[in-house]
This record gives C-alpha cells, sequence and structure tokens, in this order.
C-alpha cells in the first residue's frame, strides 16, 4: 500500500489552478528544497499551483533530510534493500500524482513533474507506465533507472526535457546521454540542455529552459524576457 506523503503546496497567484507543477527532491533534500523555484516561476505561470513532497524515507546519509530510497554506494545498505525501497517509493509516486490531480482538480496533461536527481529517477521511472500521460517531464541532474528494460514498462510516452551540469560530480553527465539515447530508442520526445560550468544543481540557464519547456506544454504564453533559454 502507497504511503500518504508530506505535501507542500505554492498556491496559484491567479487564484484559481489550471495547472500544477510537482517536484520531487533529490537524495537528503525535502520538499521544501525544491519549492523554492516556484518564486521565479510563478511570476510566469500566474496561473500554475507547485507541489512539492517529502520523499517516504529518512536518508540514511543525511538524517536532516529524505530519501525515495537507499544508495549503497553513498550509504551502505544492501542492494536487495535499495530494490525494496524503490519499489515502495514507485507505489508512493503513482498514488502521489494521482492524488495531485484529484485535489488540485486538473487533469494529466495540464500537470508537468520536475524532478532533481533521485527524484528525477523516480520521474522518469513512474511515469512512463502510467495509463494517462503528464504534460511533460523536467529531468534535472539525474539518471534513467533500469534502461534496458525501458520499453517494456512503456505505456505512455510524455516529452522530456533533460537538463545536466557539465561538472556534476554526483551524478556524472554520461548518465544523461544515456537517458537521452535509451529514451529516445523507446520513442520519446526528448529535448536535453547542458548547463556549462555547473555541478549537481539547477544553474539560471537551466531553469530557464525549463520554464520555457513547461510553459509550452501547459499552454502558457512568455513574455518575451521570460523566454530566455527557449
Amino acid at each position: 500500500m502507497a504511503r500518504e506523503l508530506t505535501l507542500r503546496r505554492r498556491a496559484a497567484r491567479a487564484g484559481e489552478a489550471k495547472s500544477a507543477v510537482l517536484f520531487l527532491h533529490g537524495y537528503g533534500a525535502d520538499g521544501a528544497d525544491l519549492l523554492g523555484l516556484a518564486e521565479p516561476l510563478g511570476a510566469y505561470m500566474p496561473d500554475t499551483v507547485f507541489l512539492a513532497p517529502d520523499a517516504p524515507e529518512r536518508c540514511a546519509g543525511n538524517p536532516m533530510g529524505y530519501q525515495w530510497f537507499c544508495i549503497p554506494w553513498l550509504d551502505g545498505c544492501a542492494e536487495e534493500a535499495a530494490a525494496e525501497g524503490l519499489a515502495r517509493a514507485v507505489e508512493d509516486v503513482d498514488a502521489l500524482v494521482g492524488r495531485v490531480l484529484e485535489e488540485e482538480g486538473v487533469s494529466a496533461d495540464k500537470l508537468v513533474v520536475f524532478g532533481f536527481s533521485q527524484g528525477t529517477m523516480m520521474a522518469l521511472h513512474v511515469l512512463p507506465a502510467r495509463a494517462e500521460p503528464v504534460a511533460g517531464i523536467v529531468a534535472c541532474s539525474g539518471r534513467l533507472l533500469e534502461p534496458e528494460s525501458l520499453g517494456q514498462r512503456v505505456r505512455v510516452r510524455p516529452p522530456v526535457l533533460l537538463l545536466h551540469g557539465d561538472r556534476d560530480e554526483m551524478v556524472p553527465i554520461r548518465y544523461f546521454r544515456e537517458a537521452g539515447e535509451a529514451l529516445q530508442a523507446a520513442g520519446f520526445e526528448v529535448f536535453a540542455h547542458v548547463m556549462q560550468g555547473t555541478g549537481h544543481g539547477i544553474a539560471p540557464d537551466g531553469l530557464s529552459v525549463a520554464l520555457a519547456f513547461m510553459a509550452e506544454r501547459l499552454g502558457i504564453e512568455l513574455p518575451e524576457a521570460g523566454a530566455k533559454g527557449r
């Protein structure tokens, strides 16, 4: 049974939400870590509600934060524990997406899921296996888990934007290329942007590209200044 996650929310500036962005944070962080992006993004997306859960488990490598599943090479957990944690987290994220659609009253084609690091892993693993495609996936600084079995899991193919820093020391950029190749081979529409000189994080140019991608998928018209990086 899926665990009910604590969900942080930043209401649409215009009042009633016509679209939603769901952030999935990285290993050792929490929902507040990405929800801060609602401030700059919301200025250009006033009809959008922003949501960010805390992952279901306290992080073994950082007890102040959370994890979607343990990572053996970071925290020393067993491979079996990581696999079991991933399986449970898949159920959690799947249920969470359904909860967001119901509670916010938006359709799947008006939802973008924005993952960072381990949150990207969850987004790319869960969303292609759902019955309804979301408007798009922003996959930042992460990787595609089990790329060899992607074709067997796919039910829908939402467009994907891959973002990665070329100096990422935590998730090397080779995983950016691997994800792009596997997604394209499986029939996904893939967009990609490399943040030059950036480590494991989101640079301003990457956020600008993400804004343009999300706005286009959600039918939001951006002013010229907000569309830089398109």
